[in-house]
This record gives C-alpha cells, structure tokens and sequence, in this order.
C-alpha cells in the first residue's frame, strides 16, 4: 500500500518510519522539500534535522504535499493543526482518498496549557470534511503520544483503547487495518465524524494526565 503521511516533525517522522518499517511505500510531505531537508530545525523526539532522519530512514521519499498525496491509498495527516487547512489545500487531489486526521485545534497563543482554536460544535476533522466533501475523513491516533501511535505495545503491553470516527465506512475499515497493523487491539468506533469532537476536546485532559503522571507515554483503557 503506498501511504502519504503529512507533515515532518515528531508524529509525520514516527508513523512514516513505522509505515516504512510494515513494508507500504511510504512517502513524508513537507511544503518545500529542499528547505525542510537544509533546515538545522530538531524535533522533540530526539531525531535530529530532517535531513539527519532521513539518513536514517533512505526507504522513505521526502515529497512536497501534492506528490505525496499523488497516487496515495492513505493519507495520515499528522501535520500541526494551525496548519492543518493550509496544508490539504497545497495537497492536490484529495477526492476519494481516505484522510486519518491525526491533529488537533491546539492554540498556543496564550502560552502553555494550550486552549482550542475550535471546540463544542465542530472540530478540525469535520472542517478538512467540509474543505474536501469528496475525500474520507477519519479521525484517530490523535489521543496519544506520537511514539504510542506507532507501538501501542510500549504501554501496558498494548492493553488499552483508540478510537476512529468517520461518516465511510469502508474509510473506517481502512483506518482501523493500520491501527491493526501498528499493533492496536482496543479499537473502538464512536461513529460518525462528529464525534471528532469530543477525541479532540480531551487533549485537556490529556495535558493534565501527562502532568500528572510525568511522562506522555500513557493511555486509557475502556472499560464495562
């Protein structure tokens, strides 16, 4: 499966190695490659420069956005939400294509805790939706830590829920055989798109559980 993963810090590198890794074609979109690839710029995870990254990871084609998307069977926007519109935008063609949004309305303006941009009535996933009504927009994988996205299993064993919502079914379908694939066991669907905004309205939540826990490696679990 040829995969495009949107955006290149910490969340676009982890998933595009790990797609690399399962063996899809896996291609990372940046809005200008050359710049992206000369920049000195270091993620949080630890990675390096792009260019450093991608020393390590030659099986995956740096792209602009739109070649990227190109000939995609999946689109995981992991791109950070400010930019989010912007981005799919400058990504071509999306009609069809099954887009897992991954980012969230984080507005930094203020400082740190971070607020939402938007809340309660709608949600960025639903935004992409209405910007693209011919693509297929899933929401997942934004309720965790980029590094638990990829490998569920470095958290209790993998014992623990993600969520997807979508108004496509078969989007769905494909969203969760990749959640599967990372290793995801607890996939739990919570509907149509609309609930993209209560996955989105947790980072609250989540900020406060990291601080309290000290670390952003954890997840919740559902349970009846």
């Amino acid at each position: 499966m040829r995969i495009a993963v949107l955006g290149t810090g910490a969340v676009g590198r982890t998933l595009a190695a790990r797609t690399a890794a399962l063996g899809h074609e896996t291609r990372l979109g940046t809005r200008d490659v050359e710049a992206s690839l000369a920049s000195t710029q270091e993620t949080r995870d630890g990675s390096g420069t792009l260019a450093q990254w991608h020393a390590n990871h030659p099986d995956v084609r740096i792209a602009t956005f739109a070649d990227a998307v190109d000939g995609a069977d999946l689109v995981l926007n992991g791109t950070n939400g400010e930019a989010t519109l912007v981005v799919m935008e400058s990504a071509g063609n999306l009609a069809g294509k099954v887009i897992v949004d991954i980012s969230n309305p984080l507005d930094f303006s203020q400082g740190f805790p971070p607020t939402l941009f938007v809340s309660n009535d709608d949600s960025l996933a639903e935004q992409i939706q209405r910007h693209h009504p011919d693509a297929k927009v899933v929401k997942s994988l934004n309720t965790v830590t980029a590094s638990v996205m990829a490998d569920p299993q470095s958290v209790a064993g993998g014992d623990h829920s993600m969520f997807v919502a979508g108004d496509d079914a078969d989007a769905k379908a494909a969203a969760r055989a990749l959640l599967e694939e990372f290793g995801w066991r607890d996939v739990m669907d919570l509907g149509d798109l609309k609930a993209a905004r209560a996955m989105e309205m947790y980072l609250p939540l989540w900020l406060r559980l990291m601080g309290a826990v000290g670390s952003p490696s954890f997840n919740v679990k559902v349970v009846q």
